[in-house]
């Protein structure tokens, strides 16, 4: 298996030098003299071909010419100087797609710095909208002063973007100018023979139709770089209406900490008078459970026998009331004969 991988790869590398090469045999010399490839490989890539045209016309009509037919192989040098030609072509690439690379990288930092350089324009555009409009309008002066602010800060915008335009089309005047004295020299060194050959036009024809693709893919660039930057700028307000809602929530968080570690300190107090309650509630308890612990209960019977005896004495206590009521209307009765004996001792 590790041979057949090894001849694979022979083959594969064998096959893609093969397809550069043309179908013919002239074309095949043509192409080895500008490759500059060796005649041993050339006179068995001719070989192979002469083999592959043979089995194309047909079937073998006899045996004998098949018998012909052998086995054509690369020797060691040839696959050396192959396999060289295939390292030399992939170095060769390897540099261009680096050079590529490269180029690449430098237009896109390129880009990316005029996208900074434009961006850092826009942000000072919103700061300046921000600071003049928005302030303004949402401050308690009215909506009237507001408008006029923003009427006064679009026209001078306008303003500037007049006299930007006509600074422009100064410098367009200018290079057109420009443009008319090189060709009056242009036709001057025509007149006297001084002329550009057709080669160096058609060269720079084709500068400048590169030239102007590559505009074009800037100004594509710069399109598409004004666009993410609106995104962009509605993003920045997304988040910046999420970051006043996120504050507002904040502010009212605060607010409800505060009056919660009021709330908690207030409990804390009422917590410590709770405390301080229940430590005399259970010394006054453990009082009681001593007193309690230390009460000595006299027997049931010594207890109804008391009980009768206090019975007895209310008995007698209310008979002796009633003797002493009884006793005191008697006293009443003989101090009334008492008083008519006195008073009749007196008339007598």
């Amino acid at each position: 298996s590790h041979a057949n991988a090894l001849l694979q790869t022979e083959v594969e590398m064998f096959e893609k030098w093969y397809r550069k090469m043309e179908p013919c045999g002239p074309s095949l010399r043509l192409l080895s003299e500008t490759h500059g490839a060796p005649p041993e490989l050339m006179q068995v890539l001719l070989q192979s071909q002469g083999s592959g045209c043979a089995a194309t016309r047909g079937r073998y009509k006899s045996k004998s010419h098949g018998a012909t037919d052998y086995f054509v192989g690369l020797t060691v040098e040839q696959k050396y100087e192959l396999a060289e030609r295939e390292l030399t072509e992939l170095r060769d690439e390897i540099q261009r797609m680096n050079e590529d690379s490269e180029q690449t990288l430098k237009n896109l930092e390129a880009v990316i710095e005029e996208a900074e350089v434009w961006w850092t324009d826009v942000k000072k555009a919103i700061s300046d909208f921000e600071k003049d409009i928005i302030s303004t309008t949402s401050s308690k002066k009215g909506n009237i002063v507001a408008s006029e602010k923003l009427l006064r800060y679009m026209e001078e915008k306008n303003r500037q973007r007049d006299l930007l335009r006509e600074k422009l089309r100064l410098k367009n005047y200018l290079l057109k100018g420009y443009k008319k004295k090189l060709q009056q020299q242009l036709t001057q060194k025509e007149q006297t023979g001084e002329t550009l050959c057709e080669v160096h036009l058609q060269q720079l024809q084709v500068r400048n139709a590169q030239y102007q693709e590559k505009i074009d893919e800037k100004n594509q660039e710069l399109l598409q770089l004004k666009l993410t930057s609106g995104k962009t700028v509605q993003v920045l307000n997304l988040y910046k209406r999420k970051l006043q809602d996120a504050m507002e929530m904040s502010m009212s968080l605060m607010k409800d900490i505060s009056q919660r570690k009021e709330l908690l300190e207030k409990m804390e107090r009422e917590a410590a008078l709770v405390e301080e309650q229940r430590a005399k509630a259970e010394s006054v308890n453990r009082q009681l459970r001593k007193q309690l612990s230390d009460c000595s209960v006299p027997p049931v019977l010594s207890y109804v026998q008391k009980k009768m005896a206090v019975t007895d004495l209310r008995n007698s206590l209310k008979a002796w009331e009633r003797k002493v009521a009884v006793a005191e209307m008697s006293l009443q009765s003989y101090c009334r004969a008492w008083n008519q004996v006195k008073m009749s001792g007196n008339q007598h």
